[in-house]
Order: C-alpha cells, then sequence, then structure tokens
C-alpha cells in the first residue's frame, strides 16, 4: 500500500512538472521521457536549456531569423565601375536663361507688358573618389541675375471695374556661394562609359541686390544669404576616356533664407527671415557640365 501511495505521488509530481514546462503530457518534458532518470528514483529529469558557449560550438543549432544587413540590403548597384577609386574629378556646371517681351500679350489679363531678365550662373568644383563610384568635394559659384519690367496694364474686365497698371521696376543681383557635396555612380553599361549619379549638397550663399521701384528715388539695397540642403540627381556620359558630360536636375531640399534692407546711406531700414522644405523639379536648376577626371585607373 505505501508502495502504491508512493507511485501515486510520483506520477502526480510529474504531471505538475510536465505542466509547467509547458509540455504536452507527464510523460514527455522537452521530449525526453519523464520517468528515464537512470537512478531509478521515479522523479522527472528536467533537461538543461542550450547556453551560448554551446551554441558558439555548435553553430548549426543557432536560429537565423534575419540575414545580414550588407546581404540583405546589397542590390548590386556599383556592379560596374563608372569610377575608380583615387581618381581626381575637376569640372564646373554652368547656366543661361533670359526672358523678353515686346509688347506682347502674355496673358488675357495682362497686355502691353515690356519686361526682360537673364539669369546665369557658373559654378566650377573639385572632387576624390574616396571609394569606387563614390565622390566627396567642394564647389564655388558665382550667379547674376537682373530683370526690367518697363509697363504693365491689367483688366479684369467691365464687370469687375478693376483695371490699372503695374509700375516700373528693376532688379539686379550678384551672389557668391560655397558647398560641400557628395555624389554615388551607378555605371549603366558593362564598359562604364554611361552613368546616373545622385548628389547631396550643403551650401552657403551671400550677396546683394540693388531694387529700384516705380521711380529712382525708391531704391534699396540688400544683403541676402541662403543656407541650403539640396537633391541634384543627374547624368554623365564619357566623350573622352577622362572628360565627360553632365546634366543634373535641382529637385528642391531644405533652405533657410534671411534679408537685411538698407537704403543709400548704408542704414537698415528692415529685414525679414524665411525658410522651407520642398522637392521638386526647378527648371532654372537645371545644369550642364563638364568634367575631367585624373588618373584614370580604366586603362591599367
Amino acid at each position: 500500500m505505501k508502495r502504491l501511495l508512493t507511485l501515486l505521488t510520483a506520477a502526480v509530481f510529474s504531471i505538475l512538472t510536465a505542466s509547467a514546462l509547458g509540455t504536452e503530457g507527464p510523460d514527455e518534458v522537452y521530449g525526453r521521457d519523464s520517468m528515464a532518470s537512470g537512478n531509478g528514483s521515479g522523479y522527472a529529469e528536467v533537461p538543461v536549456r542550450e547556453t551560448e558557449t554551446e551554441t558558439k560550438q555548435n553553430p548549426g543549432t543557432e536560429k537565423k531569423r534575419f540575414l545580414p544587413t550588407r546581404r540583405r540590403m546589397d542590390r548590386d548597384i556599383n556592379k560596374i565601375k563608372y569610377a575608380y577609386r583615387g581618381e581626381i574629378m575637376l569640372g564646373t556646371t554652368a547656366s543661361y536663361g533670359t526672358l523678353s517681351t515686346d509688347e506682347a500679350d502674355v496673358w488675357t489679363l495682362v497686355s502691353s507688358i515690356t519686361a526682360e531678365g537673364a539669369v546665369a550662373s557658373v559654378k566650377p568644383y573639385l572632387g576624390y573618389f574616396y571609394r569606387d563610384n563614390r565622390c566627396i568635394g567642394v564647389r564655388f559659384g558665382y550667379e547674376h541675375m537682373s530683370g526690367k519690367l518697363q509697363n504693365a496694364e491689367y483688366d479684369l474686365g467691365a464687370s469687375n471695374n478693376i483695371s490699372g497698371a503695374i509700375p516700373y521696376f528693376d532688379l539686379n543681383s550678384n551672389s557668391y556661394s560655397f558647398g560641400l557635396f557628395h555624389r554615388s555612380y551607378a555605371g549603366l553599361d558593362p564598359a562604364g562609359r554611361i552613368g546616373l549619379f545622385a548628389e547631396f549638397e550643403f551650401m552657403v550663399t551671400r550677396g546683394t541686390a540693388d531694387f529700384i521701384f516705380d521711380e529712382a528715388d525708391n531704391r534699396t539695397y540688400s544683403d541676402n544669404m541662403q543656407l541650403k540642403l539640396a537633391f541634384n540627381p543627374g547624368a554623365a556620359v564619357y566623350i573622352f576616356p577622362n572628360v565627360c558630360a553632365t546634366i543634373s536636375f535641382g529637385l528642391g531640399g531644405i533652405q533657410y533664407n534671411t534679408v537685411t534692407q538698407k537704403n543709400e546711406a548704408g542704414e537698415k531700414i528692415g529685414s525679414r527671415e524665411t525658410s522651407k522644405m520642398r522637392f521638386r523639379l526647378n527648371l532654372l536648376a537645371i545644369n550642364f557640365g563638364m568634367n575631367v577626371h585624373l588618373w584614370d585607373h580604366k586603362k591599367k
């Protein structure tokens, strides 16, 4: 009778132990026989979990839930080399645009408009390829902008009884800039002659402007400063072994502007600050350029 009570007590203890370990029944504890204690005592043997040392000794037992980042993110976009490590890039971009009207009706609401304007810029730069298809560099720039509106008339219709003339104004500005940029190239053909690039640029621009409104006496001078973080993608094509032509598009970015207005005596008469974040194609920021690559490793 005592032996039977002992066996029943052992069985109850085995059931409770199996339930606490989350197994399916009293005879399964981590897939092992609960009564196979090897010492004849009848008590369940609880296995010890695998330690980190055992996992390192047996790498096959480790569960790999995620692939390594390098294997997971590598899309082989750098498989084709467009530029090689150690190359030095010298180049410049330039843009020029004009606007002119001669007694032309631009819109139905604005007539007899006479206006002209021009925007020109040149930006030389120097870059170094610290890795294949990866470049960092500096850029300097100069930009000139001029615009003049001599007369313009507007008429919103007889029913609205709103009409008038836009006064004369004249604007001239000059600015200088300094920036740091990073370019990432991706080759498109096996020979590495055609490639695309993505460029991020941080630029500081300072300049002055001269604005005349209505009459010569209404003249204002201003000092301008701009901080800009821009994204400029583009394409490049080798036209000679070491010379390539480029075209880039300004897609906007984040910028901060300050303007300080002064009179002819140099006294401050006003100021304003603006900041914005905008990503869109800017038709005035389409630049054509030419690069010269020194130390061409493709010949080796």
